[in-house]
C-alpha cells in the first residue's frame, strides 16, 4: 500500500527520497509528498496529489536543499484522495510525519488535542501523531523522549519516520504491523517500507522486527524492542539489483513479468528436484520429521494466493488423500477455526507482509503454538518468512505490477513441490508417480514459453471483448480456480465486471445472466470432465452467449460463428496444466487493458503489498 522512504546523509536527500518513491509506485498511492530539514530550524514540505511525477514537478529542477528528509506515496484510508490529507504531515512547522497502516484510536487522540486547542488541517489518522509530538516539545520534553511516549499511546498499525528540528541529527522510525527497513551505507542511514526503494544507495539491510523503534544518525543506529530493551539486529547483503524495477523494454512491468514465468518457473525448481526426485530438505533441516506427523492442511491466504491454494486443494486430496481447506486469510483470523496438533499450516504471500495473513498466522501461532507453519514466499526478509518455521522460496524475484503474474505461477509450482515432498516423507506417493510427476514439472518452463507465442491471437480475442461491461469465466476441477483467476485478472486492470464459476454450476443461477451481449471465456483441458464442460457450453450457445474458449488441441474444438477457440497446448498434465492454462488468461486481460487504456501496472484504487486491513 503506502510508500516510506527517509534519509538521513552527507549530501542532499531529496534525489534519494524521489526515486525511492519511484521504486515503490507498484504498490499502489493517490499522492505523493517530500519534506526535508532545509537547515537545523526549518523543515520544508512539498506535496501533490497524484502520481511522483506531479511532485516531482512542484519541486522542481533546483531541488530541495537539505541532508534529512522523510517522503510518502499514500494510499486513501482516512480522507480522501486531496493534497491536505497527503503526506508528510507537519506541526509547527518543526515535526513531519509520514505513516503507514492505521491508527485505530485516532479518533479519541484527535479530540484530546482539539480540547487543547490544536487545529487540523486533515482528515487522515496521521495528523494526530505530528500534533501529540509537537505538544510534548512544546512542554520542553525531549525528542527522543516524546517520541517513545507518543508510540505508547498509539493503537493500531505503523511504520513511522519523523523529522524533528529540535533534533535536527535525528531521525526516528517505528514498525508495528507494517514492513519498515532501514538501509546503511557510508555516513549515512536510510529506511523505506520496502528495500527496493533503496537499492540504488545501499545493499546493506537491517530489518525491524514486530514492536521495534529507532533512532538513525548519519553514522550509527539505535534499536528498541518493544520491551523497551536496546537490541541489535543483524545486517543482511540483499541480493537484489538495482535494475531490478526496470521494465527492460517492455510497455508495462505486468507484460514483462508475464514473459519472466519461463525462466522464474525454473528458477524455483533449481536444487530442489533430481533425478526423478523432490527433495525434502528444500522446505528446511526439519521437513521431513515435521512433515512425517501431518494429517491434514491448512492452507491461508488472500486474492491470487488464495486461488494458487485452492488449485492446490485438488492435487493433495486427489493424488495423495490428504485431506485439505483453503481460506481466505481476512475471514480465517476473525472467526474461531479449529486447527488441530496434526494440521500444516501453509501461509500463500508474495510479499509476506499482507496485514490479514500475518494477523491470521499470529492468531494461530497464539492459540496453537504446537502446530507447524511454512511459508510460501517470494520475500526472503518478510514478515511472514521471518515468523514462520518452515520457508520455501518461490524465485519469482521481483514483482512491480499490481496484478500478480509470475508470483501465482511460481506458487503453484512450489505447492507441487510440496505435494512432492509431503508424498515422499509419508509413504502415499510412489516413486513411479514421483518421477512422472517431477518429468512434468522440468517440462513446465519450455510449455510456459510455448504458451507466450499465442499472444497475436490473444490479442485479436482481446479486440472482441474491450467494449464488453461484463464476462463470465467457467471452468470445471481444478480449471475453476483458474476461471476465478482469469476473472480477477480481467476485473482489476480492465475494470469490466467479470465473474469465475464452476461450469456445473450454470442452472444454479449465472445462466439467467446468458445473453448475447455476455461474453463466456471458457478453460477446456483434455481431461475425463471434458464432455460435461461441452454440455455446459451448449447450453450459453444456445442462449445467444459468444464463447472464447482455451483448449487442449486433442479436444477437437473448432472455431465458428460466435465460437472462438485458442489451441493452447496438447502436452499439459493434471499438474501442469493449471499453470500453462493461465498464462493465456494473463495476456487476455493484459491486452483488454491495454486497448481500454487503463493504467495496467497500477489500476485504480488497488495496492500491491495489502499493509492493513
Amino acid at each position: 500500500m503506502c510508500g516510506i522512504v527517509a534519509a538521513i546523509a552527507q549530501r542532499p536527500v531529496w534525489p534519494i527520497l524521489l526515486e525511492g518513491l519511484r521504486r515503490l509506485e507498484y504498490r499502489g498511492y493517490d499522492s505523493a509528498g517530500l519534506a526535508v530539514l532545509r537547515n537545523p530550524s526549518e523543515l520544508a514540505c512539498v506535496r501533490a496529489v497524484g502520481k511522483v511525477d506531479a511532485l516531482a514537478e512542484r519541486i522542481g529542477a533546483d531541488g530541495l536543499p537539505g541532508l534529512s528528509g522523510v517522503a510518502h506515496t499514500r494510499w486513501a484510508t482516512h480522507g480522501v484522495p486531496a493534497e491536505r490529507n497527503a503526506h508528510p504531515h507537519i506541526a509547527s512547522d518543526r515535526v513531519a510525519v509520514v505513516h503507514n497502516g492505521i491508527i485505530e484510536n485516532h479518533a479519541e487522540l484527535r479530540a484530546e488535542l482539539q480540547a487543547q486547542g490544536r487545529t487540523f488541517s486533515s482528515d487522515t489518522d496521521t495528523e494526530v501523531i505530528a500534533h501529540m509530538l509537537d505538544v510534548q516539545l512544546a512542554q520542553g520534553i525531549s525528542p527522543t523522549a516524546a517520541f517513545h511516549a507518543t508510540l505508547d499511546r498509539l493503537h493500531g498499525a505503523f511504520a513511522l519516520a519523523i523529522l524533528m528540528t529540535d533534533a535536527p541529527d535525528h531521525l526516528f522510525v517505528a514498525r508495528q504491523g507494517s514492513p519498515l527497513v532501514i538501509g546503511v551505507g557510508i555516513g549515512e542511514l536510510f529506511a523505506a517500507s520496502d528495500a527496493l526503494a533503496l537499492l540504488p544507495v545501499t545493499q546493506r539491510f537491517i530489518y525491524l522486527a514486530e514492536g521495534d523503534r529507532a533512532i538513525l544518525t548519519r553514522d550509527h543506529w539505535t534499536i528498541i524492542d518493544r520491551q523497551g530493551a536496546a537490541v541489535e539486529r543483524p545486517v543482511h547483503e540483499s541480493t537484489q539489483r538495482a535494475d531490478s524495477a526496470d521494465r527492460g523494454g517492455f510497455k508495462h512491468f505486468m507484460l514483462k513479468e508475464i514473459h519472466e514465468q519461463p525462466r522464474a518457473i525454473a528458477d524455483t525448481l533449481e536444487g530442489r528436484i533430481s533425478e526423478g526426485r523432490v527433495l525434502p530438505a528444500a522446505f528446511g533441516v526439519t521437513a521431513e520429521a515435521r512433515f512425517a506427523d501431518v494429517a491434514r492442511i491448512q492452507i491461508v491466504a488472500c486474492g491470487t494466493s488464495y486461488h494458487a491454494g485452492m488449485v492446490a486443494r485438488y492435487w493433495f486430496e486427489d493424488i495423495l488423500g490428504l485431506p485439505t481447506s483453503v481460506e481466505v486469510s481476512s475471514e480465517f483470523h476473525y472467526r474461531n477455526p479449529v486447527v488441530s496438533r496434526d494440521t500444516l499450516l501453509v501461509m500463500l504471500s508474495q510479499s509476506g507482509e499482507t496485514a490479514d495473513t500475518l494477523a491470521a498466522l499470529r492468531m494461530v501461532r497464539s492459540r496453537h503454538p504446537d502446530v507447524p507453519v511454512l511459508a510460501i514466499c517470494n520475500a526472503p526478509e518478510s514478515s511472514l518468512v521471518r515468523e514462520s518455521d518452515l520457508v520455501l522460496m518461490t524465485h519469482a524475484g521481483p514483482e512491480i505490477s499490481v496484478a500478480s503474474t509470475k508470483a501465482f505461477s511460481t506458487q503453484l509450482v512450489s505447492l507441487a513441490l510440496l505435494l512432492l515432498a509431503m508424498g515422499r516423507v509419508q509413504g502415499t506417493l510412489s516413486e513411479e508417480i514421483e518421477r512422472r510427476i517431477v518429468a512434468g514439472l522440468e517440462k513446465i518452463p519450455a510449455l510456459a514459453q510455448a504458451a507466450l507465442t499465442h499472444d497475436s491471437a490473444i490479442l485479436a480475442l482481446a479486440e472482441r471483448l474491450v467494449d464488453k461491461q461484463h464476462a463470465l469465466f467457467l471452468g470445471r476441477g481444478v480449471m475453476f480456480p483458474i476461471a476465478l483467476e482469469g476473472a480477477l485478472k480481467l476485473k482489476e486492470i480492465s475494470y469490466i465486471h467479470a465473474e469465475g464459476y464452476p461450469a456445473g454450476e450454470l442452472k444454479h443461477g449465472p445462466l439467467a445472466l446468458i445473453d448475447e451481449n455476455m461474453p463466456v471465456i471458457t478453460i477446456a483441458p483434455q481431461n475425463d470432465l471434458l464432455e460435461k464442460l461441452k454440455s455446459n457450453m451448449a447450453e450459453v450457445a444456445a442462449r445467444g452467449a459468444e464463447l472464447f474458449v482455451f483448449a487442449d488441441e486433442r479436444t477437437a474444438l473448432a472455431s465458428e460463428e460466435r465460437l472462438h477457440v485458442l489451441p493452447v497446448t496438447s502436452h499439459v498434465g493434471r499438474i501442469s496444466a493449471p499453470i500453462i492454462f493461465n498464462i493465456p488468461l494473463q495476456l487476455l486481460a493484459y491486452h483488454v487493458a491495454v486497448l481500454k487504456g487503463t493504467d495496467v501496472d497500477q489500476p485504480r484504487n488497488l495496492a500491491k503489498s495489502v499493509t492493513v486491513e
